[in-house]
């Protein structure tokens, strides 16, 4: 169970700078600039034994760890071990104390220092708390208080935000550490040196998405990361000679744990290139099969996996026709099979129309769907070959995982395969989860930890699925049958006239329209019906001018389409055409935000 650590009311040391001519003094809290130290002073600079940071000691040292984009600045995992252990002591010494069982948040833009920073705080045993700049200072004040951190790390980018956070918070006071930039990698290579192990005190405290409750902080420790990665490892097949393209923030599982921690496990390189915009995108993925005369160089490495949310493979897609002829052809050839070995979708439900427009677009390089959230990793996903992976499925249980389905209702345990029962009735269930992979608590919430599990142990996701047979798959004949995501059950089961209809399902046909470019299904309560189905749709180009006399589609419209392709009942009643749906930053949506914004229910309003 997650224990809350203390609470201790002190206050920071603050360095007084003499004030420029025409400028106020000025109070800052200690800065933590890792390149102001001479070599001599970091002789004794030392990592704990752990999977993790064994691992990076036996890769080889001269091979490309980190690369930024942009700029081409690159650095390996020789300099990465170093200067990690370099900024564990630097951390240690600004803090003033042992960071062991500390939380310790910080705001880094995705580059070197991010990952520096992070392996730092693991290296220390310290709780890290990567925040999302993005979040309101309020958002990002609750973190702080919740987490109960000692301190807040920035960089330039962030310092400004941090402080005015820190300012506005009202609660205890904090330390604030300003770490500069990291330009070059470390040249020593002989003088770090393992000892000590990391423990389960620390990790990464992860929060979730808070789309259906307030966020709830969920720790990580070493053990369930290490035991989340060597799980992808088996199941994706990292390894040393891949490339991995790095579009993803960082406060998140997706972002953290499949495209950092799981990658710099096995020795591969990551290429930030965020904030993701789909012309850089496209750029770099062409520029290793561009003619020798055309710039910039096109000796640099190809991307050999790229993971993102359903969102961008939908702006890959609608940009590609806009790229310039030679980037086009060079960017066709970049995300065929034997190039681009891996790419993956998740973290929301990915519209059948745009996986299959990605395979026709890449010449067959199917899209490859998984099923994951923040107390557990990733835990199912559809297999490397292409007959698994499965159009709406999120396929298997990865390794070492443990799924089942339970009936909500009844709290029966649903059989793995149909087929077993004889039965041709599907049944949905929610699922659940154990394995090694598997957090341990939340965060000072016992009450919601015990909600969450079974009384033998097992995780309720709180999100419901069915398992289907489909013919022909290389997994499912020994796996069972694929699962099929229905939504979560707090936000995408519409329970109507004492059906369980799936959101989801609604929402893929919705999107198989070429007259919709977004949509949301959303449950609005109904007298008669208990709830009712509702739209939210933003209208493609096609569809501003697919109605009568050339006017923009319609609900009714809209409803004619979409018959014959679903049950009558389970057609949106309600509908509303919006310019806009907001998203947070992995490409899902508040439903309870979104139907508090686009209908008046008390009034009963809508179309």
């Amino acid at each position: 169970m997650i224990r809350c650590a203390c609470l201790l009311a002190y206050s920071p040391p603050r360095f007084f700078l003499k004030a420029r001519p025409g400028r106020a003094a000025r109070w800052l809290h200690p800065v933590f600039r890792p390149r102001d130290f001479s070599s001599t002073s970091i002789a004794k600079a030392a990592l704990p034994h752990s999977p993790l940071f064994d691992a990076l000691r036996r890769h080889d040292p001269d091979s490309t760890a980190i690369v930024h984009s942009r700029s081409q600045r690159s650095f390996t995992y020789g300099s990465l071990v170093h200067d990690v252990a370099d900024a564990k002591d630097r951390l240690s010494t600004h803090i003033g104390e042992s960071l062991a069982a500390k939380s310790i948040a910080f705001m880094v833009e995705n580059s070197y220092d991010y990952v520096v920073t992070l392996l730092a705080l693991l290296a220390s045993n310290a709780r890290a708390v990567p925040l999302a700049p993005s979040l309101p200072p309020a958002e990002l004040s609750y973190l702080l208080e919740h987490s109960e951190v000692s301190a807040l790390v920035s960089s330039a980018k962030y310092d400004a935000l941090a402080l005015k956070v820190l300012k506005d918070g009202g609660g205890k006071p904090l330390r604030h550490v300003h770490i500069g930039k990291l330009l070059t990698g470390s040249t020593i290579r002989d003088d770090i040196s393992f000892d000590g192990h990391v423990d389960v005190t620390g990790g990464i405290m992860l929060y979730t998405s808070g789309t259906t409750a307030r966020p709830k902080g969920v720790l990580l420790d070493e053990e369930v990361l290490m035991a989340q990665a060597n799980s992808l490892i088996q199941a994706w097949k990292y390894s040393a000679t891949d490339r991995l393209l790095h579009v993803l923030p960082l406060h998140h599982i997706h972002g953290i744990v499949n495209a950092l921690v799981t990658p710099l496990f096995a020795g591969s390189s990551i290429e930030f290139l965020f904030p993701f915009t789909p012309d850089a995108v496209w750029r770099r993925l062409a520029q290793p099969f561009l003619p020798d005369d055309q710039p910039p160089q096109h000796q640099r490495a190809p991307i050999t996996f790229l993971t993102a949310v359903p969102t961008v493979w939908a702006r890959l897609l609608q940009t590609h026709q806009d790229l310039p002829p030679e980037v086009q052809r060079a960017a066709d050839e970049a995300i065929r099979r034997e190039n681009l070995r891996l790419n993956i979708s998740g973290s929301a439900a990915l519209p059948v129309p745009v996986k299959q427009a990605w395979s026709h677009l890449s010449k067959g390089n199917v899209l490859l769907e998984r099923f994951g959230m923040t107390e557990v990793g990733m835990a199912l996903s559809c297999g490397l070959a292409d007959v698994d992976r499965i159009d709406g499925s999120v396929g298997w249980p990865l390794p070492t995982v443990e799924a089942r389905l339970v009936d909500t209702d009844t709290n029966e345990v649903l059989s793995k395969d149909r087929s077993e029962t004889g039965t041709a009735k599907e049944r949905s269930g929610e699922i659940q989860l154990r394995g090694p992979t598997i957090f341990k608590g939340y965060w000072c919430d016992e009450q919601a930890t015990q909600k969450a599990f079974t009384s033998d142990g097992w995780f309720k996701t709180g999100d419901i699925a069915v398992q289907r047979p489909v013919s022909g798959t290389g997994l499912g004949h020994s796996a069972g049958d694929p699962y099929f995501i229905l939504g979560r059950e707090s936000a995408d089961i519409i329970k109507m006239g004492g059906e369980k209809i799936s959101a989801l399902e609604i929402e893929r046909e919705l999107l198989s329209l070429p007259q919709i470019q977004e949509c949301a299904v959303v449950a609005l309560p109904s007298e008669t019906w208990g709830q009712q189905i509702a739209a939210v749709m933003v209208l493609s180009k096609e569809g501003k001018t697919a109605g009568t006399n050339g006017a923009a589609w319609t609900a009714m419209d809209m409803r004619r389409a979409l018959k014959g392709r679903l049950i009558a009942y389970k057609i949106p009643r309600r509908v509303r055409v919006v310019s806009e749906i907001r998203r947070n930053a992995m490409g899902k949506v508040n439903k309870r935000e979104l139907v508090a914004s686009v209908f008046d229910s008390a009034k009963g309003g809508g179309v």
